[in-house]
């Protein structure tokens, strides 16, 4: 898989990619994620990209040009499966979406900032946008490294265990387990006795139970998803 990112502030991208299974997975092969900056593709002379709003009101919007020129520039190279608008107001991210997304050769995610990005390029270029919750962020590229991070997990090979990630919360409609680790007591704080029974099968019926009474308790909205 190979994820572009573009966006007018790119240093903000190097932490998430440089560290733990994001970079492991970079370094195995299974997945290249390369950062452009918006900037380069500004025919200004100060490397502009925003500009005001048609029509008046607070806030810059980021210009058709620059983005429409980094787009095509990208697009000669490869065909993308989806080009992603990272946005407040675009379809809310999920585990579903995230294995969806998994599946995909290359993806291209644009980064918002100031008050969004000329409405011509959400209605002729984009594909596919995308929120992580119902609040504002001062840009999208701590959005697209939420994204990037939720579907890169999913590669095959990119998790030790093959089977971590199928386990993960969400993946079922609920949510995961309880899990403990040692020593099995702790200033008088103990293991569930089943976990240490060494018997499989009913392990895996805790488990089950712990997942429904838990997302009944803290995620009831997914029960009526269902």
């Amino acid at each position: 898989m190979r994820i572009d990112i573009i966006t007018c502030l790119p240093r903000l991208l190097d932490s998430p990619f440089s560290d733990s299974i994001l970079k492991r997975a970079q370094e195995k092969g299974l997945v290249e994620v390369v950062i452009h900056d918006l900037r380069t593709y500004s025919m200004d002379k100060h490397r502009r990209i925003d500009d005001y709003a048609f029509g008046g009101g607070a806030g810059m919007v980021m210009m058709i040009e620059p983005i429409v020129r980094c787009f095509d520039a990208l697009k000669l190279e490869r065909s993308y499966d989806e080009i992603i608008y990272m946005s407040p107001d675009g379809e809310q991210f999920s585990q579903n979406m995230a294995n969806e997304l998994s599946l995909k050769g290359n993806l291209m995610i644009l980064c918002g900032h100031y008050k969004g990005i000329d409405e011509r390029v959400r209605e002729n270029y984009i594909t596919k946008e995308i929120s992580i919750g119902d609040y504002v962020l001062s840009g999208g590229e701590l959005a697209a490294a939420v994204v990037s991070d939720a579907v890169i997990r999913l590669l095959p090979g990119v998790l030790s265990d093959e089977t971590s990630a199928l386990t993960d919360s969400f993946q079922d409609g609920l949510v995961a387990p309880p899990v403990y680790t040692r020593p099995a007591e702790f200033n008088g704080l103990k293991v569930p006795d089943i976990l240490l029974s060494g018997h499989e099968k009913k392990i895996e019926e805790w488990r089950f139970e712990q997942s429904v009474k838990r997302t009944e308790e803290k995620r009831p909205h997914l029960n009526k998803e269902k």
